[in-house]
């Protein structure tokens, strides 16, 4: 599942909030404009970038799942720096949200030569969670705050979602919730608290479900797969789902890769929605073999 993507568009969807948490003070929907992620000489990625403008400032988010990338985040976020402040000439805040723990060392400033600039690092699993608790437009986030007793903080996740008083809102956040925790806990953890029902009936779930298959079509068409509407749907169905298999589970034996490409539509989207719930290899395997 790319979290990314759920995280970007909860920041488009609730601009205000995430920049009232982000930037200390309190900003109502009038006071802030998403721009656009296309900037010259090449579009910023659409599917982790979140761009903030205040009367003031224009605040630069990117919610990454893997520290690692190409090219290096500093380097990526020195380029944004330069190309927004071309465009806009406004102060910029640059923030990267670190989603899922991990002990790689964090590079926040890019230094060569006389050349340095520096961003902000925030690790969600250091975050305190009781102002993602109190907020419904945070409150997806709040699943992988800090936290000794993990159990605990998934009780105190779904207890504030059951006193979300509008029906449509409170699916929306439990199946945002839901997904957040399968980047943190256990499925085991996890299963009893949101409803799968619930998640297929939320806008927001539909909503993230289409934006992946709309990046999936355009992978397809980037590797030239024009070969009837049929087939075309069945690659990019294919490449979307290896490509979340591959964040959620690691990169997939030569062999399982083979048998998913056997795949059908039908089953294709049965697994992206069931890879929701992956946490190992081991899990694909399963679920592979009961289709048998």
């Amino acid at each position: 599942m790319p979290y990314d993507n759920l995280c970007k568009v909860l920041s488009e969807k609730y601009p205000d909030r995430f920049a009232s948490w982000l930037l200390g003070e309190e900003y109502s929907s009038s006071d802030i404009e998403v721009l656009k992620t296309e900037l010259s000489i090449e579009p910023i990625r659409p599917d982790s970038v979140t761009l903030l403008r205040t009367k003031s400032q224009i605040l630069h988010l990117e919610f990454q799942v893997l520290v690692a990338s190409n090219p290096p985040l500093a380097l990526r976020f020195l380029d944004y720096w330069v190309r927004l402040y071309r465009q806009y000439r406004l102060p910029i805040i640059q923030i990267v949200i670190l989603l899922k723990p991990t002990e790689q060392v964090v590079d926040d400033t890019f230094a060569v030569g006389t050349t340095r600039h520096s961003f902000q690092v925030i690790k969600m699993w250091e975050q305190d969670p009781l102002p993602l608790l109190q907020d419904e437009a945070l409150l997806p986030l709040a699943v992988l705050a800090a936290t000794t007793m993990p159990a605990q903080l998934l009780k105190q996740v779904d207890s504030a979602i059951s006193n979300i008083e509008e029906a449509d809102r409170r699916k929306d956040v439990a199946a945002c919730a839901k997904i957040m925790a399968g980047l943190r806990y256990k499925k085991t953890l996890i299963e009893g608290l949101f409803r799968e029902q619930m998640m297929r009936e939320s806008v927001i779930y539909q909503e993230i479900l289409q934006e992946g298959r709309q990046e999936g079509r355009q992978e397809g068409r980037q590797v030239g797969l024009q070969e009837g509407r049929q087939v075309g749907l069945q690659e990019e169905a294919r490449a979307l789902v290896l490509r979340q298999l591959t964040r959620k589970i690691g990169v997939l034996d030569a062999q399982v890769a083979d048998r998913i490409s056997t795949l059908g539509i039908g089953r294709l989207e049965d697994l992206a929605e069931a890879l929701l719930e992956f946490d190992r290899p081991s899990d694909l395997d399963n679920w592979l073999r009961s289709l048998s």
